[in-house]
C-alpha cells in the first residue's frame, strides 16, 4: 500500500511538472501535501512538517547555492573565464584545442551553474569553430559533458549540496570522490565519444556569439585560474589536513571551521569580491547588483530544493519512508545501485537533474541513514550519476544544445543524449569501483 501511494505521488510529480506545466516547486508543494493527507498525517500537522521540512532543507545549503551563484557570476562578467579560456587555448594550440575547452569546461563549471556556464562558454566555443573551421559538435560537446559532470557530481552545485546535506555526507570528501569520478567520466562522454560526431552537420547561430571584453580589461591569468578554484583549493585542503590531524586541538577546530562549506563559500566570495570587482575598477554598488542578479538566476533552484524538502519531511513524519526502505532491502539490490536507478528513473520522466536527485534522496534517505555499511558520499555520487542519464525532449538543456548548435531533433539524440548517458554510466561504474577499494 505505501508502496502504491509513492508511486502515485511520484506520477502525480510527474504529470504536474511534464504535461500540466506546472512550476517544480508548486508541484512539490501539492504533491507533499497531498502525500501527507493519502499517508494518514493529521490535518492539523500536514502544513507543519511540510514547513519543516522547507526550513530545514533551505537553512542547510542557502549559503551555499546562493554565494556559489555570486561568485559564478562575477567571473562570468569579470572577464575571468575567458582570461582562463584564452591562456589554455593558447597553451594547447589548435591540434589539442578540444582538450583545452574540456578543461575550460571543467575549471568553469565548478564555480558556475550549469545554465550559466552553458551561455557563457557556447560562444566560445562558436568563436574557435568559426576561426579554425572545426566540426562544432565534435569541439563543443567534450566542454559541455564537463559542465554537466561538475553539476551533476560537485559540490557546490545544488543537487550534490543538497544530497551531501540530506544523507549527512562530508562535503569535502565528497568532493574529492566527485573528482576522481569526474575524470573518467569527462574523457569518455567527451572527447572519446565526440569523435563519433565528426559527421553530423551543424551550423550554429551567429545570433548567439558574445563579444569578448578587451584584451586590456581582463583580469590576469593567476587571478582568474585563482579565484575560480579558491572554493575547491580550500575545501580539499582542509578536508586533507582534518583526515591527518584528529586532535582536539584549537588549531584543529579553527581548521575545521573554516574548511564548513558556508565558511569556504564565504572566503571566496570575499576574496572574489577584491581580486574580480575591487581591483577591476567595480564600486560595492555594481557589485550588488552583479550578486543580486546571480540570486535571482538561482532563486527558483532554492524553491525547488525546498519543495523537495517538503517531500522528504512528509515521508519521514508518516512514517512511509522507513517502510519503504524496508521494502527495498527486501529486493536485496545493491543501495548504491538502487540510489542511481531511482534517480535515473525521474530523471528520465521528469526532465530535471536537481529534481530527480532530490527526489530519489527523499525515499532512500532513511536506508542510508540508518545502515552504517554505506558510504554516504557515495550515495550522493551515485544519485548524482543517475539524475544526469539520458536528458531528452523534456529537459531544457536538451533544447537549449539543440537550438544553439541549430541540430535536427535525431542528431541532438544521438549527440547530447548519448553523451549524458555516457556520463551516467562511467559515474556508476566509478561509485561500485570506489566502493570496492573503500571497503
Amino acid at each position: 500500500m505505501i508502496l502504491l501511494v509513492i508511486l502515485f505521488c511520484i506520477l502525480l510529480l510527474i504529470l504536474l511538472v511534464s504535461w500540466a506545466k506546472v512550476n517544480p516547486f508548486l508541484a512539490f508543494l501539492i504533491v507533499s501535501i497531498t502525500a501527507g493527507l493519502i499517508l494518514g498525517i493529521p490535518l492539523d500537522k500536514v502544513t507543519k512538517s511540510v514547513e519543516k521540512g522547507l526550513g530545514d532543507t533551505l537553512g542547510a545549503i542557502s549559503i551555499i547555492i546562493c554565494i556559489g551563484a555570486m561568485i559564478g557570476k562575477l567571473v562570468a562578467t569579470s572577464g575571468a573565464a575567458q582570461k582562463i579560456a584564452e591562456v589554455l587555448v593558447n597553451a594547447f594550440g589548435v591540434k589539442h584545442i578540444q582538450w583545452a575547452l574540456v578543461i575550460v569546461g571543467f575549471i568553469i563549471g565548478i564555480p558556475l551553474f550549469y545554465e550559466t556556464g552553458f551561455v557563457l562558454m557556447v560562444p566560445l566555443i562558436f568563436s574557435v569553430v568559426y576561426k579554425y573551421k572545426l566540426h562544432a559538435v565534435y569541439i563543443g560537446l567534450p566542454m559541455l559533458a564537463a559542465l554537466s559532470v561538475t553539476h551533476g557530481f560537485l559540490p557546490p552545485h545544488p543537487s550534490p549540496s543538497a544530497l551531501v546535506a540530506t544523507f549527512h555526507a562530508d562535503m569535502g570528501t565528497t568532493l574529492m570522490y566527485g573528482l576522481i569520478l569526474a575524470v573518467p567520466a569527462i574523457i569518455l562522454a567527451g572527447p572519446v565519444f565526440s569523435r563519433t560526431l565528426k559527421n553530423i552537420p551543424s551550423r550554429p547561430l551567429a545570433t548567439f556569439r558574445a563579444e569578448e571584453l578587451p584584451a586590456d580589461q581582463l583580469p590576469g591569468a593567476a587571478t582568474s585560474f585563482l579565484t575560480a578554484l579558491l572554493p575547491v583549493m580550500l575545501l580539499m585542503g582542509t578536508t586533507i589536513y582534518l583526515n591527518i590531524d584528529h586532535s582536539q586541538s584549537s588549531f584543529h577546530k579553527i581548521i575545521a571551521f573554516i574548511g564548513d562549506a558556508p565558511i569556504v563559500m564565504l572566503i571566496s566570495l570575499i576574496f572574489a569580491t577584491f581580486t574580480l570587482g575591487i581591483r577591476q575598477g567595480k564600486n560595492m554598488k555594481e557589485l550588488g547588483v552583479i550578486y543580486a542578479d546571480a540570486v535571482k538566476d538561482v532563486s527558483i533552484i532554492l524553491l525547488i530544493v525546498a519543495g523537495s524538502g517538503a517531500f522528504k519531511a512528509v515521508l519521514t513524519d508518516s512514517g512511509a519512508n522507513r517502510q519503504i526502505a524496508d521494502l527495498l532491502l527486501s529486493f536485496h539490490l545493491p543501495p548504491l545501485m538502487l540510489g542511481w536507478l531511482i534517480a535515473a528513473i525521474i530523471r528520465i520522466s521528469l526532465g530535471s537533474a536537481t529534481v530527480a536527485g532530490l527526489t530519489a534522496a527523499s525515499i532512500i534517505s532513511s536506508i542510508v541513514l540508518h545502515d552504517p555499511s554505506i558510504n554516504p558520499n557515495l550515495m550522493v555520487l551515485a544519485i548524482g550519476a543517475g539524475s544526469l542519464t539520458c536528458s531528452h525532449l523534456n529537459d531544457g538543456g536538451f533544447w537549449l544544445f539543440k537550438e544553439y548548435f541549430n541540430l535536427s531533433i535525431k542528431d541532438t539524440l544521438r549527440s547530447w543524449t548519448m553523451m549524458e548517458t555516457t556520463v551516467s554510466i562511467v559515474g556508476l561504474t566509478g561509485v561500485l569501483i570506489l566502493n570496492a577499494v573503500i571497503k
